[in-house]
């Protein structure tokens, strides 16, 4: 996900949204070209000056990570840093759980939340290429229980909801934007959001029962006027799934899961894996750590079976390296190990900007993801089109996203750069905010870019 700053109650709601990678010498022909060796992957850390980096200077990352764990502010951490498919930095900080001193190690698997969301741009992707949908479709040639959505207006003198007619069917591009003017019904206090809320859309039994929910419920604003963080990518999971014939989760492993070695990833922690499930962590009422206990109906989810309404929004679990090659497999413009997932015109596609430039003003985003000039957002991730204007150090065309408890990655085309970052805080006002705070520090050791 990505709001940074939530109220408790916020953060509890999310939390029900979201349970929702020959041995003799070569001859020069044989020799593999630089994009053939940066495609096959090696996790074995090299010297970072091989690529650019100051071992020096990365140390000040280092630091930054661990003062977070010193000073009890995260539980443990795992990063991963790599330039030209090379891994340069590959660390665990602090403990997988507080209580039992278990410590942080490369295996754990974390909740990714939305960090799902990219994950469910690519599928869709996948499904693009396979011309299966196009951006300038209505969302409705795919779900017609969409065909006649109403868009909120305001209220009247007596409190009642005054609808309208959209001035155009909201497209794919804008449900894939989110800027079609669906909500999560979590962040804002709308009389569309409350709908939300009433409706218990992330209750449904399955994802069918929640497209015929949303089908009820009117748009926040006209498509195409707004951004707001919402139920799209879950929308998606849906369009997945009619599209392709198989389950979410399914389509996942044969398309994404299997082809990039992503081990460990999927919707839930089978019980032989339980043991390296990180703890899940919250603000106390002291401002202290406190492993989480309630989520919907009370209890938090046990990610223990394949859910009966898998979210494409934030339903992922895997390891900072599962998640490292796809990120990686990006960064690659779609290919890993041999493996095509994607071409590199739709990697590009997914990770240009889509959010019309009227609405780059500031006054839309989620937490510190705040549509601006030089950021926007792509297809299910944010996209660094000019990262001075925004204020950011990474290169152009970077694209990130993150997620509820703390996870975060970036792929920097222009200077070949992945970084995935883990921890498991639930994001609230106490929470650090390392997602921003490492991108100076990584970059202060980039000190020779031309390699």
């Amino acid at each position: 996900m990505r709001a940074r700053f939530f109220s408790g109650r916020a953060t509890v709601l999310f939390i029900a949204v979201t349970v929702a990678l020959g041995t003799g010498q070569l001859s020069a022909q044989q020799t593999p070209t630089h994009q053939e060796a940066r495609h096959a992957l090696d996790l074995t850390v090299v010297k970072p000056e091989s690529v650019g980096f100051s071992s020096e200077r990365l140390e000040r990352l280092h630091a930054l990570m661990q003062q977070t764990v010193d000073e009890k502010q995260i539980a443990g951490i795992v990063t991963i840093l790599a330039r030209h498919g090379k891994v340069v930095d590959y660390r665990t900080y602090g403990y997988r759980d507080m209580a039992s001193g278990a410590p942080m190690t490369k295996d754990v698997i974390f909740r990714d939340f939305s960090m799902t969301k990219p994950v469910t741009g690519v599928a869709m992707m996948i499904l693009y290429e396979q011309g299966k949908w196009l951006p300038s479709d209505p969302i409705a040639k795919y779900i017609p229980e969409f065909a006649h959505l109403k868009v909120f207006k305001g209220v009247d003198a007596d409190g009642k909801v005054i609808l309208e007619d959209p001035d155009h069917p909201p497209t794919m591009r804008e449900l894939m934007s989110h800027t079609a003017g669906f909500t999560y019904g979590i962040f804002g206090d709308t009389p569309v959001d409350k709908m939300y809320r009433d409706a218990d859309v992330f209750a449904s039994k399955n994802l069918q029962e929640m497209i015929d929910k949303v089908a009820q419920l009117p748009l926040l604003y006209q498509p195409g006027k707004g951004w707001t963080y919402s139920i799209s990518m879950d929308i998606e999971g849906y369009i997945v799934e009619k599209l392709s014939g198989q389950t979410l989760p399914d389509f996942f492993r044969d398309h994404i899961y299997q082809p990039l070695g992503m081990r460990d990833a999927g919707f839930y922690v089978p019980a032989e894996k339980r043991d390296r499930f990180v703890t899940l962590y919250t603000t106390g009422p002291n401002g202290e750590l406190v492993a989480a206990q309630r989520g919907p109906g009370g209890g938090l989810s046990k990610y223990d079976a394949e859910p009966t309404m898998p979210s494409g929004g934030g339903g992922m679990v895997s390891t900072a390296e599962d998640y490292y090659r796809f990120a990686q497999m990006l960064g690659n413009g779609g290919e890993l190990d041999g493996k095509r997932i994607l071409a590199p015109s739709s990697v590009k596609l997914m990770s240009s900007n889509h959010v019309p430039v009227e609405l780059l003003t500031g006054k839309f985003g989620i937490g510190l993801q705040v549509m601006r000039p030089g950021f926007g957002y792509g297809y299910n991730c944010a996209v660094e089109f000019d990262p001075p204007e925004a204020n950011l150090p990474d290169g152009k065309g970077t694209f990130f996203w993150d997620g509820a408890a703390g996870t975060w990655f970036w792929v920097d085309p222009a200077n070949d750069v992945v970084f995935i970052g883990m921890i498991q805080r639930l994001l609230g006002p106490a929470s650090p905010n390392l997602e921003f705070e490492s991108r100076p520090v990584v970059y202060q050791a980039l000190v020779d870019p031309s390699k």
